[in-house]
């Protein structure tokens, strides 16, 4: 199952820690097959607010992701970003394919029932 890194990031100003974090952190995530797949670019905001960027890296599994994040390579390069950009991340593994929600919805209507 796939799984994302996915990080909300404030506001900063531009710094040279940041652009040579940008310029290193590929080389920290594809050992472990990852890949941006939302970088630098425009979001459109439909509900609440949304301070800042989102960048969201693949991973094929939950397992990478955390291999990567714990990394030598990464942790190295990790305070060229953390001392001049708030942010929250996150691991969190996707859906398999032919999810079906609707199961959720049963055990949470199952849930509400119980508790009638």
């Amino acid at each position: 199952m796939p799984a994302y890194a996915i990080a909300h990031l404030r506001p900063a100003a531009p710094h040279p820690d940041i652009a040579e974090y940008i310029e290193r952190i590929p080389a920290t995530f594809e050992p472990f097959g990852g890949r941006f797949l939302v970088h630098a670019t425009q979001h459109e905001v439909k509900e609440g607010t949304w301070p800042g960027h989102l960048v969201v890296i693949g991973f094929p599994g939950i397992d990478q992701a955390r291999q990567w994040w714990d990394s030598p390579a990464y942790r190295e390069i990790a305070p060229l970003r953390s001392r001049h950009i708030q942010g929250d991340i996150v691991l969190v593994e996707g859906v398999p394919d032919g999810y079906d929600p609707t199961a959720t919805a049963g055990a949470m209507r199952k849930e509400l029932a119980a508790t009638d």
